[in-house]
């Protein structure tokens, strides 16, 4: 898992890379980015398979805020991304990977 961040100085906003990668992730058949950036919608926001097995997907999302999100693995599992800034309970008795832009 990996979070590249880059931060957009004429505009409040970072350009966040969200990646997935390794043999655990190299059958999945769809990976979702879920997040209050998108309203906690299943599918609004997809990752995509290079060919080299790597998931990723970039968003431009507004600093000076705090994002909760969760990746959606196969249409069952969930999974925080370890290299999140910090985690937070969810309400539903897990928790939430953050970013603190």
């Amino acid at each position: 898992m990996s979070l590249e961040k880059k931060f957009v100085k004429a505009k409040p906003v970072c350009k966040v890379k969200f990646s997935l990668s390794g043999d655990q992730y190299k059958s999945a058949s769809s990976i979702l980015l879920v997040g209050d950036f998108n309203h906690w919608q299943i599918g609004e926001t997809p990752l995509k398979k290079a060919k080299t097995g790597v998931w990723s997907v970039s968003l431009d999302l507004e600093t000076g805020k705090e994002h909760q999100f969760r990746y959606h693995i196969d249409g069952n599992n969930w999974e925080n991304d370890p290299e999140a800034d910090k985690f937070v309970p969810s309400g539903f008795g897990s928790e939430n990977s953050v970013l603190a832009l």
